[in-house]
């Protein structure tokens, strides 16, 4: 390729790479600002319940429970009620619920508690944490259908 076939190619790929920015920007930047809001909730979380050495980590468990039966009824809410504004859902679902719910958290406690010694509390956490979140999610999207159900009659 000659430089002037790079400068032209250039040319016309500038204002298409300055389109995908301006579109994109915003869901960069509501993710993040609702990262560090579900984050910081999460954090305060964990100082409000500290978990004591060898012990199950019960503040981390009951926010990933709770933040997928969150998640449940948010995702039933923005597909069968509401036509969300286009930033609502990266903000909340991807941003605050993702900076609130925690698998790396629960692996790193999972690593802990084996490594300390109490690998029957890291088994029993690593087992049920994921069924919690999966019948929060379940229990929570039910439920959820079922009020805007009886909600219509």
């Amino acid at each position: 390729m000659t430089v002037p076939e790079t400068d032209s190619l250039r040319a016309r790929s500038s204002p298409v790479r300055r389109r995908a920015w301006r579109t994109q920007a915003p869901v960069v930047a509501v993710v993040a600002l609702g990262g560090a809001l579900g984050a910081t909730a999460r954090y305060a979380v964990s100082q409000w319940l500290p978990t004591p050495a060898g012990g199950f980590p019960w503040a981390i468990f009951w926010v990933n429970a709770f933040g997928c039966a969150v998640i449940g009824v948010f995702m039933v809410v923005i597909t069968d009620v509401w036509g969300a504004h286009r930033l609502v859902r990266p903000f909340f679902g991807t941003g605050v619920l993702g900076g609130f719910t925690t698998f790396s958290t629960y692996a790193v406690d999972i690593q802990r508690l084996v490594d300390s010694g109490h690998a029957r509390t890291g088994l029993a956490y690593l087992a049920a944490t994921p069924c919690a979140a999966l019948v929060a999610v379940w229990l929570a999207m039910t439920a959820a259908r079922r009020v805007l159900k009886w909600r219509q009659r």
